[in-house]
């Protein structure tokens, strides 16, 4: 080896050597590290929360689809496609190249929809962004009051949906939802074909693919980011998968996550607009702990800085959730309603109602391949379906949850009663009277035991109007009540047992009032004037509004007012009791205020109390029929007789009233 050799390797090793140390001393420290970790994921952050805005923005914009062609028109000037000369042609495409990176190419192209169909549901797959566009139930019909204007649901349309995923690549944040996809189908059968529909027992895999740039115009398709969809024939589930192959220098390898940003704007699809938005809103499942969900009432956001299982845009009797089969990282959910009045006159409904958006965000490693396995649901929120998906998916339904023993009596009780009655094939009317004569069964003990306290009180009324007479003075109030509650005492009588079986049955009632606008069976089912039980029934229009009310008149409501009022007036002779002016006129006052509450709730809910009105109303006729008084009044008086025993809370009050200086022997 020569002298020259010799120096050219030590020069060469001297300058590696000034090159590594170089490196070392100018690299940043753990904290610079962070803080430039820190500002990448600030500007991530920020660039997903402005393409969720700019995505409800676009959507709730008016005409859209000529929107859209104006972008691609825009778009295929910019490329070149319809240029007029090299040097326009050579800056549209430098200026793609900026703003797109390695995804210039697939930055341009024209808008196409491609349709995959089962049974249940049509699914329009959109060429830009590769995501759905558009969900369409085919088995259920939106709820319009004239049956000639109904039509297949359709939970989101194209033009009002956005679906994309945003990731660094070359130190640009890049959205699938700006870039044009290619269909890709394996089998043979489907190849080639805009629109696919499949049988009960058939499946089908359909990929969305996202390439990058080989060339200037050109795919390199040895490297993808690919959305599976998985569609299987009867059921409400869609399988969906990102996968990501070979793209290890396209995708930032130090990002460590990339984000799934979906919104859309929700139809009003329900005949009552108020009683859908109240119950519609964003649902989601934190890993680990309960269901929870953002204000239904108000506009409402909320980042959850934690693992996540699935994300639900909810309606009244439909929902749109999307499920990881792993976790997502966290998520930023967002609510607002769109409208804040419904036109009780209209009978078309709204176009739009509620605007739903997620923001979600998934681990990356920079490997090979990597997958993220995830699903769809797109259908009814029906207790059954949605509670053999074992995901808490069934906590959307409005059953009570806040307070366990209403939701208990909904899950263990109502619910499997109902479906076993709904087994029959009955008319849904039928179902909730055969249901309410059940429920009257079972708590039928306690309506006797609340009918018998009432007797015992009524027998001894006249005994107690002559304590009354006896203690006329407002200073011996005291020794009224102490004689009062002595005779009662004496004659076996607790004033109380009449409340206590009302208390139990409190529970019953209030469960079945959130199980029937909630039940999604009772949808666009019919029973004599009702043509919908899970909505108002309309016997008549008015020609306005009446505040509280509504501009329609609800018989079934109107039944369970009367009913109710008479079933007051009823109580009160039964009981033998004289109220205040004020609280006499508030018990028959309440029912005519719920008359207004309730005008625009379920038929099958009015019908119902309309119902239990009726059958108490039998039972007290049978209870006063077979009830002899004068054995009751007999059995009292033999009671009084009897020697009774102090309890030791009466022994209580007895020696606090001493300390004040009465005299409690009589």
């Amino acid at each position: 080896m020569n002298k020259n050799t010799i120096n050219t390797i030590i020069g060469i090793v001297i300058i590696f050597g000034i090159l590594v140390g170089y490196s070392i001393f100018t690299a940043p420290s753990k904290e610079e590290k962070a803080k430039m970790q820190h500002q990448r994921d600030s500007v991530f952050k920020a660039a997903k929360a402005r393409y969720i805005s700019d995505s409800i923005a676009k959507a709730t914009a008016k005409n859209i689809p000529a929107a859209d062609s104006v972008k691609d028109t825009a778009k295929a000037g910019k490329a070149g496609i319809s240029g007029n000369g090299n040097v326009k042609d050579s800056n549209a495409l430098k200026a793609s190249a900026n703003q797109y990176g390695s995804f210039s190419v697939a930055s341009k192209g024209t808008q196409k929809y491609f349709i995959i169909e089962n049974d249940l549901y049509k699914i329009k797959i959109s060429k830009l962004g590769g995501g759905i566009a558009e969900v369409t139930l085919k088995t259920y019909l939106t709820g319009e009051e004239d049956k000639s204007k109904k039509r297949p649901i359709v939970l989101f349309s194209s033009d009002k949906s956005t679906y994309g995923i945003s990731f660094f690549s070359n130190n640009k944040l890049i959205n699938s939802a700006d870039l044009y996809f290619e269909p890709y189908v394996a089998s043979s059968t489907y190849a080639g074909k805009d629109s696919i529909v499949i049988g009960k027992t058939d499946s089908l895999a359909f990929g969305m693919r996202l390439y990058p740039n080989a060339t200037d115009s050109t795919f390199d398709k040895s490297r993808f980011i690919e959305f599976s969809y998985a569609l299987k024939g009867g059921r409400y589930v869609l399988g969906y998968t990102v996968n990501i192959e070979n793209m290890q220098d396209v995708i930032a390898n130090n990002t460590g996550y990339i984000g799934l940003d979906w919104a859309v704007i929700l139809k009003q699809q329900e005949r009552s607009l108020k009683n859908e938005e109240m119950v519609s809103t964003v649902y989601y499942k934190p890993e680990g702990d309960a269901v929870d969900y953002l204000s239904e009432t108000k506009d409402s956001e909320k980042p959850y800085k934690a693992q996540v299982k699935w994300v639900s845009f909810k309606q009244q009797f439909f929902s749109s959730t999307l499920i990881s089969k792993t976790s997502f990282k966290e998520a930023n959910m967002k609510c607002t309603t769109l409208k804040k009045v419904a036109d009780a006159k209209s009978t078309v409904l709204a176009d739009s109602m509620k605007a739903m958006s997620v923001g979600l965000t998934l681990n990356y490693n920079s490997a090979p391949k990597v997958s993220y396995p995830m699903e769809f649901y797109f259908g009814p929120n029906q207790y059954k379906i949605l509670s053999n998906m074992n995901l808490d998916l069934e906590r959307q339904i409005p059953l009570g949850w806040s307070f366990a023993p209403l939701a208990w009596i909904n899950r263990f009780v109502v619910i499997p009663v109902f479906n076993f009655l709904d087994g029959f094939n009955m008319n849904y009317g039928i179902i909730i009277l055969l249901l309410t004569i059940l429920l009257k069964i079972v708590l039928l003990p306690i309506a006797y035991k609340t009918y018998m306290s009432s007797a015992k009180m009524r027998v001894l009324k006249p005994e107690v109007e002559d304590i009354n007479k006896k203690f006329p003075k407002k200073e011996d109030a005291l020794k009224k009540q102490q004689a009062t509650m002595a005779l009662y005492k004496k004659a076996g009588v607790n004033p109380m047992s009449g409340c206590i079986p009302l208390l139990l049955q409190m529970p019953i009632l209030i469960a079945l009032y959130r199980f029937f606008p909630a039940s999604i069976e009772l949808r666009q089912k019919s029973f004599l004037w009702a043509d919908d039980l899970s909505t108002y029934d309309s016997i008549a229009k008015l020609p306005f509004d009446i505040p509280f009310y509504g501009a329609h008149i609800s018989l079934f409501t109107l039944l369970m007012t009367v009913t109710t009022i008479i079933y007051t007036k009823i109580n009160n002779q039964m009981m033998g009791t004289t109220s205040q002016p004020g609280m006499k006129f508030l018990m028959y006052a309440m029912p005519v205020m719920f008359l207004g509450f309730f005008n625009n709730f379920a038929a099958g809910l009015s019908y119902y109390y309309f119902l239990a009105n009726v059958i108490t109303f039998l039972q007290m006729y049978l209870f006063r029929k077979f009830v002899n008084e004068d054995k009751v009044h007999e059995r009292i008086q033999e009671n009084k007789k009897k020697p009774t025993k102090t309890s030791g809370f009466q022994k209580r009050l007895e020696d606090m009233a001493k300390k004040r200086g009465y005299n409690t022997k009589k």
